[in-house]
């Protein structure tokens, strides 16, 4: 693998951080900033159907395309709400060898 997901998201990152604060009119970024975490959110979860869609229907490439653009929306939201890849991968460590329906079991409310 030429690169890795980790440095490709670890980059895509770095870029939506600089575009906090950036001009609204010349970055999509800065432009879902400014509309707040409640457009952020409705965006992610339009490209959730649309990737739930592409998987139903098998069709590979556009599969892709649709996770790219669910990636891109779920790191502007954690910008937005002072998330860091960080945090998540901790969590996510946190849960290694526990198994999916005892951490379900886990949760609180």
């Amino acid at each position: 693998m030429a690169d890795p997901l980790g440095k490709t998201l670890a980059r895509l990152w770095a870029v939506i951080e600089s575009r906090r604060g950036a001009d609204p009119e010349t970055s999509y970024t800065a432009r879902l900033f400014s509309r707040g975490r409640t457009k952020i959110a409705q965006k992610l979860g339009e490209e959730a159907v649309e990737a739930v869609i592409e998987g139903i229907r098998n069709d590979r490439a556009a599969l892709t395309r649709e996770s790219a653009d669910v990636l891109y929306h779920l790191l502007v939201l954690w910008a937005d709400a002072g998330i860091t890849p960080a945090d998540v991968g901790a969590e996510l460590a946190r849960r290694e060898g526990t198994s999916g329906i005892d951490e379900k079991h886990g949760r609180k409310g």
